[in-house]
């Protein structure tokens, strides 16, 4: 069987698609499955062994030069890599337009199908329009978890239930020593991931100083990344008041996921980041600001604390017995 998933952003939602793949695997042991997904995510699909081929795609970049002809010499490439293999099941789980668009542009064998999502979850970006190239459309619950809603989908496509924790299968390579990047220490560390692009998720940078003096006493470092200027600079500003803590050179994503994958500890708000944290297993606490946590908490492994709410951020004595809890 040849399976195609189409889920091309966001960083997070890539993250809450893998135990999808998973259960695929599992109930179809000799299936072929191949995942389209935006060209900067790649090197993170590609740390999933049970995706067979990576097809990128670069819709955020093509906006920005459709005219151009080496955009469209770009288009037609991927379009030969999207039909170089006729499908028996194409996945769109993202539910948008242009992922359904995408959906339709494969090839499918006799018989086969495009299934997407029936319907939206609360607050999501979902497109009713998408279902116009389904051959089949799944439902899910108004309050179904990212992660589950993207292993329902392919359950009642491909004929079973969902069971189990959910399974990430994330093997990142191993790093020789000129591999190595020159930031990442020795020692034990501790990461606060403390930047996201809506400023109401955003937790409030004395609560950070409060629990960065709280790890200085257990002789646990901090490392700050940041991802845009104003990140930088409030990760600078962190650091002025913390007397373990180091701010980063601004890390490609692969180097953000390793950093990620290497913590002792991560503390960090709804963003991909953290996700991929909780997807590793790591010792995470979940910061919800101003989300709702019933769509991405980590609800898989006792080593992921999840805290705060939609509109009620947690508190610095939750936290801090979080951090107490988790590095028993």
């Amino acid at each position: 069987m040849n399976i195609l998933i189409v889920r091309v952003s966001s960083l997070g939602d890539v993250v809450h698609n893998m135990p999808m793949v998973s259960d695929i695997r599992r109930h179809y042991p000799d299936a072929n499955i191949d995942w389209v997904v935006e060209e900067g995510y790649t090197g993170l699909v590609r740390m999933n062994p049970d995706v067979r081929r990576i097809i990128p795609i670069a819709l955020r970049r093509w906006r920005k030069s459709l005219l151009s002809a080496a955009t469209r010499a770009e288009i037609s490439t991927f379009r030969q890599q999207l039909r170089q293999d006729a499908y028996d099941i194409v996945f769109d789980t993202q539910g948008l337009l242009k992922t359904s668009v995408v959906m339709r542009m494969a090839r499918l064998a006799p018989d086969g199908q495009r299934v997407g999502l029936a319907n939206a979850t609360e607050g999501s970006g979902y497109e009713p329009l998408s279902r116009i190239f389904h051959t089949a459309s799944v439902e899910v619950g108004l309050h179904t978890h990212a992660v589950l809603r993207a292993r329902e989908v392919a359950a009642q496509a491909l004929g079973y239930s969902v069971d189990g924790v959910a399974d990430f299968n994330l093997r990142p390579p191993a790093l020789t020593p000129a591999e190595r990047p020159a930031w990442l220490p020795d020692a034990p560390y501790a990461v606060f991931f403390h930047g996201t692009a809506r400023a109401a998720k955003q937790w409030p940078n004395a609560s950070w100083v409060r629990i960065a003096a709280l790890l200085a006493e257990r002789g646990l470092p901090v490392l700050l990344p940041w991802g845009s200027d104003a990140e930088k600079n409030t990760a600078e500003q962190l650091a002025s008041q913390m007397r373990n803590a180091r701010v980063l050179p601004r890390l490609p994503l692969m180097e953000a996921v390793l950093l990620a994958q290497r913590a002792a500890l991560v503390i960090g708000v709804d963003t991909g980041l953290t996700h991929i944290a909780a997807a590793f297993n790591r010792p995470t606490i979940e910061l919800y600001c101003d989300s709702p946590r019933w769509k991405t908490e980590g609800n898989w492994s006792s080593q992921i604390i999840n805290l705060g709410e939609l509109g009620a951020a947690p508190s610095v004595e939750q936290v801090a017995l979080a951090v107490s809890t988790l590095a028993q």
